[in-house]
């Protein structure tokens, strides 16, 4: 599907999912007439995402709620049927289902769970091997090497419902990869869990991508995943993409600000007049100024004032992003 001969793990080209329902006029009458003819609505979850990502990348996938991110990743594991455009995963199309492409591949959602909520992960695990066909001897060496690295210990023994939500989520992260895929589809893996869990969880997954090479496509609201884990990101918003490329190209294209951070040797009176006061503390001064003038607004800091030190900082993502959506502002 590829136009210029490379071969990607995953691609979509003007992927689109469309949902159609009735509408009815309220009261008795309404009901009668919906019987004879019905005005349907149409949704466009997804208006038209494009994505070209190679074996062994690790992409961020974001976008605010209601931008189609997790429309997507179904689509691009076969559990939703695309309206119209393409899709290929390692060379299969995910709606065909084909038993080889699923072998491949796997999704994790976060805020739903594949294992059975009464029952002891292990046994979840032991179905999962029969489902994948997995051999014996490598998924007992597969298991034992994610248990550890996860530190789950004998809470696979436990019940689902009597652990808490990070030994959970490690739960289903074992499940989604003990048959070894080359693609895996992480929709929020983190939410809910606590600062340890989430920085546990990503360090396994750091690991994991570079021990195994494997393709990650990983969404997230919490930057921090999206700043230490991913390669590039691709941002979309009302489903369309409207970026993608590095987190530093997203800051330089639309953040035309910096910020100094100057620690004074000495205390000041007053802010001076080179940029907008941030904050002015007894022994630090942050400005901001545009990336034009970052130069000559440092050298006219650093000249004027008693200045021990100075950092020049870029706008932080989060808020370049949160920027970006209320622009609607679109860069390829």
């Amino acid at each position: 599907m590829s136009h210029d001969n490379r071969v990607f793990a995953v691609e979509a080209i003007n992927l689109k999912k469309t949902y159609v329902s009735s509408k009815k006029e309220p009261g008795a009458w309404g009901g009668v007439k919906s019987l004879f003819s019905r005005q349907k609505s149409y949704v466009d979850a997804v208006k038209g995402v494009n994505l070209q990502i190679e074996q062994g990348e690790l992409i961020g996938f974001l976008g605010p709620n209601g931008a189609g991110k997790t429309t997507t990743l179904k689509m691009l594991s076969g559990i939703l049927y695309p309206t119209s455009g393409e899709a290929k995963v390692l060379g299969h199309t995910p709606s065909h289902r084909d038993h080889e492409m699923l072998k491949q591949i796997s999704l994790v959602m976060g805020n739903k769970m594949q294992l059975w909520w009464d029952l002891p992960a292990w046994d979840g695990f032991m179905v999962l091997k029969e489902l994948y066909e997995v051999d014996q001897t490598k998924f007992k060496n597969r298991l034992d090497q994610l248990i550890e690295a996860l530190q789950l210990g004998d809470k696979v023994n436990t019940q689902m419902r009597k652990l808490s939500l990070g030994e959970r989520m490690k739960c289903e992260l074992v499940a989604a990869l003990l048959h070894g895929p080359k693609v895996v589809f992480l929709d929020e893996p983190t939410i809910g869990l606590d600062v340890v869990s989430q920085k546990r969880i990503r360090e396994f997954l750091k690991q994991l991508h570079k021990d195994e090479g494997c393709t990650i496509l990983l969404t997230s609201h919490y930057m921090q995943d999206v700043q230490e884990l991913c390669d590039r990101v691709i941002v979309i918003d009302h489903g369309s993409t409207i970026f993608e490329g590095t987190l530093d190209t997203l800051a330089a294209k639309f953040s035309d600000t910096r910020r100094l951070k100057l620690t004074l040797s000495t205390p000041i009176e007053s802010a001076p007049k080179t940029g907008k006061l941030i904050s002015l503390s007894e022994d630090v001064l942050v400005v901001e100024v545009t990336r034009d003038e970052t130069a000559n607004a440092a050298a006219s800091l650093l000249s004027s004032l008693p200045v021990a030190d100075l950092a020049i900082e870029e706008t932080e993502i989060e808020e370049v992003i949160r920027q970006l959506f209320e622009s609607g502002q679109s860069v390829r």
